[in-house]
């Protein structure tokens, strides 16, 4: 299988596609230290919001760019909430990671291995 140079992220999204983004209201830019803009989210009760288009239904994350495990990638990556931050793409730090796994599959895709990230380390290596 060829292998880009490029953070698989960038091309997957797939867990922007399948899980619901809740987190305290806090994270937003309603508050003084938030960040995530709060017309992306939703209320879900009086502490938690949710990203807008993971609460219900066809999971899409609002903020998602492009067409998941094509092109796809954060529209807000910068200002994402803590959810997003915490989920790692699987091999990447050398632990699993079953979310990614489980969003990889529903979309059809393998799962990230850590042969994946020393090739792409390989890859990187010799471009530079």
């Amino acid at each position: 299988m060829a292998m880009s140079t490029a953070h698989p992220c960038l091309s997957c999204g797939a867990c922007c596609a399948r899980f619901r983004v809740a987190f305290h209201w806090s994270e937003t830019d309603a508050h003084p230290h938030g960040v995530v803009p709060s017309e992306l989210t939703q209320p879900l009760d009086p502490h938690r919001v949710a990203m807008r288009g993971t609460y219900a239904g066809a999971i899409r994350c609002t903020a998602l760019r492009g067409e998941v495990g094509v092109d796809a990638h954060c529209g807000i990556y910068a200002q994402r909430p803590s959810p997003c931050r915490e989920l790692k793409p699987a091999w990447e730090d050398g632990t699993a990671s079953p979310q990614c796994d489980k969003a990889r599959a529903a979309y059809g895709m393998e799962p990230l291995s850590p042969q994946h990230w020393r090739t792409l380390s390989a890859e990187a290596s010799e471009a530079g």
